[in-house]
């Protein structure tokens, strides 16, 4: 159990780097408008999840609304967000909001770390500082505003996510049920911009809906089985290094080494998190 948490943990958390290069790339380069990225993302989640979960588990029913609504603040704001803010900045408002929420939701039901948990927190914090600090800006007020939201949104869809016994079919009925809503969005928006969807923008997005977030987060609802909310907090501080790894090997950034050593960090911190599991005690 404790290998196939591992590995399903380590799909997932290539899946979340993976949005973040996709989201950058759509907005960025190929020109889409982050409304439609975003309708388009959980459009095409819902298609096909509903196809799998037919497939793999006919007849079930799950998810909620709390869910979809979680999956879908966490979507709109996590665009919305990255249209003003650097990758760096943006990364380190998300992922510091996604801790405190789930570690402050552990803290409330009892959950205690170790100090070895608490030792490869602060080391992996300790790691993204050393590669997101040399660069981080006074970030713009409201783009900040709007990725510590979706950071506390995703933190309770992954929270409302750690009791799921059916992944696929509980994904699907939120990313079914956020559908509607992203809907609303793309229309409202129409009031004051005129969409901007590139086929190859478009494309992202249906990457992004589809596989990274589809099937990502039905592999992270099957992953949460094995963690607390503790070690679910500490593990997703490896997706911003992933994420700058990613952008080195495919988008041609620059490789440092202060990317080598904040990845060392930010990994055996995780690592020392995990493994110290064991000693945490309610």
């Amino acid at each position: 159990m404790r290998a196939r948490t591992a590995a399903l943990t380590g799909l997932t958390m290539l899946a979340f780097a993976g949005n973040s290069l996709l989201c950058r790339e759509a907005l960025g380069r190929r020109g889409m408008d982050p409304v439609s990225f975003t309708t388009l993302r959980v459009l095409s989640g819902a298609a096909l999840l509903v196809v799998l979960a037919r497939r793999l588990d006919p007849g079930a029913r799950a998810g909620s609304v709390a869910g979809a609504a979680a999956l879908f603040a966490y979507a709109l704001a996590f665009s919305l967000a990255y249209v003003t803010l650097e990758a760096g900045v943006g990364a380190l408002l998300l992922f510091g909001a996604v801790q405190a929420t789930m570690l402050g939701a552990g803290l409330a039901v009892g959950e205690r770390p170790s100090p070895v948990q608490w030792a490869g927190l602060l080391a992996a914090l300790g790691g993204l500082v050393h590669l997101l600090l040399p660069g981080l800006a006074a970030p713009d007020p409201l783009g900040a505003a709007l990725m510590l939201l979706a950071g506390v949104a995703w933190g309770a869809y992954s929270l409302l996510g750690r009791g799921a016994q059916r992944p696929i079919a509980a994904t699907a009925g939120n990313f079914v049920r956020a559908a509607p809503l992203a809907l609303a969005a793309s229309l409202a928006a129409l009031v004051w911009t005129t969409p901007r969807v590139p086929s190859d923008g478009a494309l992202l997005a249906v990457a992004s809906g589809a596989v990274t977030s589809g099937l990502g987060y039905s592999l992270w609802y099957l992953a949460l089985r094995g963690h607390t909310a503790t070690t679910a907090a500490v593990v997703q501080l490896s997706v911003p290094v992933l994420a700058a790894a990613g952008g080195v090997l495919l988008l041609g950034e620059a490789a440092t080494s202060r990317l080598v050593v904040a990845g060392a960090l930010v990994l055996g911190g995780v690592a020392a998190a995990t493994l110290g599991r064991r000693e945490a005690r309610a």
